[in-house]
């Protein structure tokens, strides 16, 4: 049977402008991005549902290979829900590479209008963002679990629907290339530190991604020290760390990305040790946001047709 969730947390899943996904690399990591859902889900079938862009093939690519994903919805701004829980969603995703034109016209449009405005239409907006529409492809995901704590600190015990809870999961094996930083962690966490909200990434018990809430509390030249208000799983394992801004219709987004490894001691200490880094900074003008976005989907839609026919 589908998974079934409570008006309370429909309002948060069909509110709030961005969420945190969350999927496996191939070395058993978790990688942590911003998406804006724009409140799709049908609650009847069970799924939540975010779009993401042909370009971006190899999150596409992983995702196929593992669907398991997670999806929190960890933030209210400028969104329509005030309710007060962190919303963590686990499932496995299903990536409509060939989404039906109707459902772009009649589901997706509506849906991300209501978030991000009136669309830019007119002969020279329709041929620059055709790209960017027509690129954009429908990932539903079947939840089997979803976790929901009372604030957005995820303070206390979740209440857990679907799936029960996994436990603990194993400690990874060391990278081969060792698990001290390879960007410099000072400098990484004083831009984190800048954007209001940081998430905290990794694989959990039953290989879906797990994902929380941190605050930066230092960082030197082994790692950046993380506080939570959740246990966090204890040994050495690869993880994501995600920090962003937004504000409404996403106008001036910003996103910081990091895999890394997380070191967890016996008093619970987290360090973690940036191993790649990647962000960008959208332009604070919508005008200006939308050509970039025009611009950027041309040019992944070239990259992707060359990589497939390569």
């Amino acid at each position: 049977m589908p998974v079934q969730w409570p008006d309370e947390i429909d309002d948060v899943i069909g509110g709030d402008l961005t969420a945190a996904l969350s999927f496996v690399t191939p070395a058993g990591g978790a990688v942590i991005t911003g998406v804006s859902p724009v409140g799709l889900r049908d609650r009847e079938a069970g799924t939540v549902t975010f779009t993401t862009s042909l370009g971006f093939g190899k999150k596409l690519d992983r995702i196929e290979r593992d669907p398991r994903v997670s999806l929190a919805y960890h933030a209210r701004e400028h969104g329509f829900s005030r309710r007060p829980e962190f919303v963590l969603v686990q499932g496995r995703a299903e990536v409509v590479t060939e989404p039906d034109q109707a459902y772009n016209e009649d589901v997706l449009g509506p849906a991300a209008e209501r978030f991000m405005g009136k669309a830019k239409r007119g002969r020279f907006w329709d041929r620059w963002l055709r790209e960017y529409y027509q690129t954009r492809v429908p990932v539903n995901v079947h939840v089997e679990r979803i976790a929901v704590w009372p604030d957005l600190d995820c303070k206390g015990a979740p209440q857990i629907i679907g799936a029960p809870a996994p436990g603990a999961p194993p400690v990874q094996a060391d990278p081969a290339k060792g698990t001290a930083p390879r960007v410099p962690a000072e400098k990484a966490a004083q831009k984190l530190s800048a954007l209001p909200h940081q998430l905290l990434a990794w694989v959990g018990g039953d290989g879906f991604p797990d994902v929380t809430p941190v605050r930066i509390e230092g960082a030197g030249a082994d790692g950046i020290t993380l506080a939570t208000e959740r246990r966090l799983p204890p040994g050495g394992r690869r993880a994501g760390l995600l920090g962003h801004s937004y504000n409404a219709q996403l106008i001036g987004l910003v996103s910081l990305t990091h895999t890394g490894w997380l070191a967890v001691d016996e008093s619970g200490r987290a360090l973690y040790a940036p191993h790649t880094t990647a962000g960008f900074k959208a332009p604070a003008n919508k005008t200006v946001m939308l050509l970039a976005n025009g611009f950027m989907a041309k040019r992944g839609l070239r990259k992707a047709r060359a990589a497939t026919s390569s």
